[in-house]
């Protein structure tokens, strides 16, 4: 339990809004460091048999305005590519996705490792945001974090395993810490207390099952 408690302290999080065109987004960020050089870290966000390895396997064209397409997840256009800066990409799903784009920066940290930063943006309908909040996305991107993590520290879990832990009672900790975190994220946002309950309580249920 206590290395869950320290992978969930070592991230900033923070939920805002921004204007796109004529529609409010939400906006989740989250920062962390990472014990790896920039050029360590770029490579496992942008290559192919890496992502596979602590994500999920992609395919695609992997070049500025080529496409990508992550298996039963979310595809899209690599919008900007900065290598070992910044990486921007549109993250549509579904049928008729609604505007979402993520963004991922990195930058040297002092005295070695690297800053990352992961931004995402999206209009999202009202019914599922009222229900959900923030968390929705956000819990999403810790687990993502929490295997970029344990990748780039030489660990990590195949594919079978990875199933397996995200049934077990430390995955469902992880959940319902990082869960918390993203109530606390989004109060300290603004928003009213009893939506922050609320929500929290419906993203832990979504992704525990519970």
């Amino acid at each position: 339990m206590g290395e869950i408690v320290d992978e969930i302290s070592r991230v900033h999080r923070e939920v805002g809004t921004r204007r796109v065109a004529s529609e409010l987004a939400g906006t989740v960020l989250l920062r962390r460091a990472f014990d790896a050089e920039v050029a360590e870290v770029w490579s496992a966000v942008t290559s192919p048999e890496r992502i596979a390895r602590w994500f999920l396997p992609v395919t695609g064209e992997f070049r500025a305005g080529g496409s990508y397409q992550l298996e039963g997840n979310a595809g899209g256009e690599i919008l900007e590519c900065l290598p070992r800066e910044r990486l921007r990409v549109s993250w549509l799903f579904g049928p008729d996705p609604a505007f979402s784009e993520v963004e991922v920066r990195l930058a040297p940290e002092e005295g070695g490792g690297t800053v990352f930063e992961l931004e995402h943006v999206s209009v999202v309908p009202e019914e599922f945001r009222s229900q959900y909040g923030p968390g929705a996305v956000g819990v999403g991107w810790d687990l993502a974090l929490l295997g970029l993590g344990w990748h780039l520290a030489g660990g990590g879990l195949s594919p079978e395993d990875a199933v397996e832990w995200e049934a077990s009672p430390e995955a469902k900790a992880f959940v319902a810490r990082s869960g918390e975190e993203w109530g606390r994220a989004f109060a300290a946002s603004g928003a009213d207390p009893e939506t922050v309950t609320a929500t929290t309580v419906a993203t832990v249920a979504f992704y525990t099952g519970e």
